[in-house]
């Protein structure tokens, strides 16, 4: 899993505090040569982190004063790490943030803002509610460098094998779809999971979320609330519904099985389009079907939007502010993310660098035409924590050992959630 889990870690290493900021270290003052910024890239170390390295190694080319260090530090690790090294004034220069770690951040003073900078020269040219969601409090802490959203994914042969000619609409849709699907070819028609982030979509398709953040009231305990995980532990019972993987390994199962053609449909975000391409259900890339997640009973479908953005460490002094400034803005500049799309089939954040090019990929345009559903992070500091419990509980939910009853068998679900100040 690679969205929202990171504030639930156990364990705060400071290993790397040693590689951060060069801003104390005299070694990295103008006079004695290029100016050394830190950057922590939270990307995956197989897949993704090729292309980033190359991209620095790139910039590095191209302003002969600046040198970047890189390292790539795994994500469920980074936000308490960069916790840690921010407190004690050993932060990397520049971050690969989480969208969602923004407002924690924000609040505590860890990253610089950035309005007017030259990280945000070309502000106009990304999409708005990407901005919107790098903000806190007024102000600008990141630079959207790639963005993402859950979609439901399916395997069109499969489909097509059932006698289905469209991707289902709403959740008992998806339902009957997967007992024809069992039916019609012996496969199991959808896999489901069990951590909360991939909930979202059910809350969202009762109109509701884990909290209101206007009211300032958790409503993971509301009837809406309740209605939306009702329909969630529905779709692990049933003909053509694989069973609810409750396992350490449950992400890596069910990721296999879609890509191998053992499960026809799943809800997947766009960071596992190199890894569908692997598998050998779609060798065949136009095989891979991308569609908005099913809807609710409201009538609307929605997904959480994820993403990563480009935060500059405000303990920096001021050179290395300036160098990790240009940095960032050649980063996400549109020629950067173009070729970060192309080599890593990830979702650019603005528009001009969805060339001809990166759209022929099928998963990129796929995931680009969800994006109108993806519905934005509210900016609390707390937010993200609140995913916690609910991965602890939802498993045991979906296994059947608990009920979907929060108040009756599960009361520590409403109580772990609440931020006394919230």
């Amino acid at each position: 899993m690679r969205r929202g889990i990171a504030a639930t870690a156990l364990v705060a290493s400071i290993a790397l505090a040693a590689t951060a900021c060069g801003g104390s270290d005299s070694s990295d003052d103008k006079s004695a040569g290029p100016t050394t910024i830190t950057w922590w890239d939270t990307s995956n170390a197989t897949n993704e982190a090729p292309t980033y390295k190359a991209l620095a190694k790139e910039f590095e080319k191209a302003n002969p004063t600046i040198k970047v260090k890189y390292v790539n530090v795994p994500f469920d690790q980074a936000q308490n790490k960069f916790d840690t090294a921010a407190g004690a004034s050993g932060a990397p220069d520049v971050l690969r943030s989480e969208v969602g770690w923004t407002p924690a951040f924000a609040k505590k003073g860890y990253f610089l803002p950035l309005d007017g900078t030259a990280a945000l020269a070309d502000q106009a040219k990304f999409q708005p509610n990407l901005i919107e969601q790098a903000k806190y409090d007024g102000k600008t802490y990141g630079v959207p460098f790639v963005t993402d959203t859950l979609a439901l994914v399916y395997n069109k042969a499969l489909f097509e094998k059932a006698g289905i000619k469209e991707a289902p609409k709403t959740w008992g849709d998806l339902k009957t779809a997967a007992a024809t699907i069992k039916k019609k070819t012996g496969v199991d028609g959808y896999w489901g999971s069990t951590q909360a982030y991939y909930a979202q979509s059910f809350l969202y398709g009762e109109g509701t979320n884990t909290v209101d953040a206007t009211a300032k009231k958790i409503t993971v305990n509301s009837p809406e609330a309740k209605k939306a995980f009702g329909t969630w532990q529905g779709l692990f019972s049933g003909k053509g519904l694989h069973k609810a993987d409750t396992t350490a390994d449950a992400y890596a199962h069910i990721q296999d099985a879609f890509v191998n053609g053992k499960v026809a449909a799943i809800i997947q975000g766009p960071w596992e389009i190199t890894n569908f391409y692997k598998g050998s259900a779609f060798t065949d890339k136009a095989n891979l079907g991308i569609a908005t997640v099913p809807a609710g009973s409201t009538g609307k479908a929605g997904a959480p939007t994820g993403g990563h953005n480009l935060s500059v460490y405000a303990g920096s002094d001021k050179a290395h502010q300036e160098a990790s400034l240009k940095f960032v803005n050649f980063m996400t500049s549109a020629k950067s993310q173009s070729t970060i799309a192309l080599k890593n089939s990830t979702l650019p954040t603005r528009d001009d660098a969805y060339t001809a090019e990166v759209k022929a990929d099928p998963g990129i345009a796929g995931y680009q035409g969800v994006l109108p559903a993806a519905q934005p992070r509210p900016a609390l500091p707390e937010y993200g924590s609140l995913w916690g419990p609910l991965d602890t509980e939802l498993p045991k939910i979906a296994g059947g050992r608990e009920s979907v009853q929060w108040g009756q068998s599960t009361p520590e679900v409403a109580s772990a959630t609440v931020d006394p100040d919230f």
